[in-house]
């Protein structure tokens, strides 16, 4: 089975590289990749891909494998390359030894059973003004260190998207407030946490209203943005936000290039039009997190 994926891998990765895209197969994430990176006058010069099996079966004559891919891009935009990286869970299906099938398993971003109305969070505010500086080379430094792997000291999700974020700026020292209401402030103590600390939606409120403690200011358009701020998506446009990311790079333009979970991805272009979840109806929310 090791064998049959390391000849998958290698098949897929002239799909990536704009020298070498004569071949006739068509792999989807290729093309979208290709094609975000074309409109910004970027350049996918190099790949690599590697991956980890996480489970694998076999029925009659069918082998079936579930696994981890992990992707390295190299990026050429003008006189800049950068290295973005990507992971996906993807099953792919064998017959005989040939390539029938694979996929990656898509989740839904927001989690259902977080994803509900709560009280705004700024209805409950102290009246003094609680004094913090962001730190935003920790917030970024964090985004870094966690973007493909789980600190032990929080709580993972299977949509862990917003918990992340919500890691990252408390790394930067931004306070945490209203403990024990899930429903205000900002926070996460043991084994309980706001609704703004893991709910995307929750999170896009709280950085739109927040008086005190960690607050933002809303900016419009993502080039306003610096490291450690937040962009918040919404892939339907349908007025439910339901992914987070962070500012942890800027790309030739001086356009964000983000840190992300769920589908864990660093360094990836902010407007998320080579994922699988971007619709041509998207919105986003640009926060720039406002220094004390």
């Amino acid at each position: 089975m090791r064998k049959l994926l390391q000849d998958l891998f290698e098949k897929r990765l002239d799909l990536f590289v704009s020298e070498k895209r004569g071949n006739k197969l068509f792999f989807p994430k290729a093309e979208r990749k290709h094609a975000a990176a074309a409109k910004r006058s970027a350049e996918i010069v190099k790949v690599k891909v590697s991956g980890n099996i996480i489970e694998e079966g076999v029925e009659d004559e069918f082998q079936t494998v579930k696994y981890h891919a992990h992707y390295q891009y190299l990026i050429k935009q003008k006189d800049l390359l950068y290295l973005e990286e990507e992971m996906e869970v993807r099953i792919a299906k064998f017959y005989k030894g040939a390539l029938v099938m694979d996929e990656e398993i898509t989740m839904p971003i927001s989690n259902p059973q977080q994803d509900q109305d709560v009280t705004d969070s700024h209805l409950d505010e102290p009246d003094h003004r609680i004094s913090y500086s962001y730190n935003r080379l920790k917030a970024v430094q964090y985004a870094e260190r966690w973007w493909n792997t789980h600190n032990p000291a929080f709580k993972s999700f299977e949509n862990n998207c917003t918990n992340y974020i919500s890691q990252c700026l408390r790394a930067g020292e931004a306070p945490m407030r209203g403990h024990p209401n899930r429903g205000n402030g900002w926070w996460y103590q043991y084994t309980n946490w706001s609704y703004s600390w893991a709910v995307a939606h929750s999170l896009k409120n709280y950085l739109g209203n927040s008086k005190n403690g960690l607050r933002a200011r809303e900016v419009s358009s993502p080039d306003q943005l610096i490291l450690g701020d937040i962009i918040c998506y919404d892939f339907e446009g349908d007025g439910r936000f339901n992914h987070n990311t962070i500012v942890t790079g800027k790309d030739a333009n001086g356009m964000p290039l983000v840190n992300a979970n769920t589908y864990n991805s660093r360094m990836r272009y902010w407007a998320y039009e080579d994922s699988t979840a971007y619709t041509p109806n998207i919105k986003y929310k640009f926060y720039a997190i406002i220094d004390e």
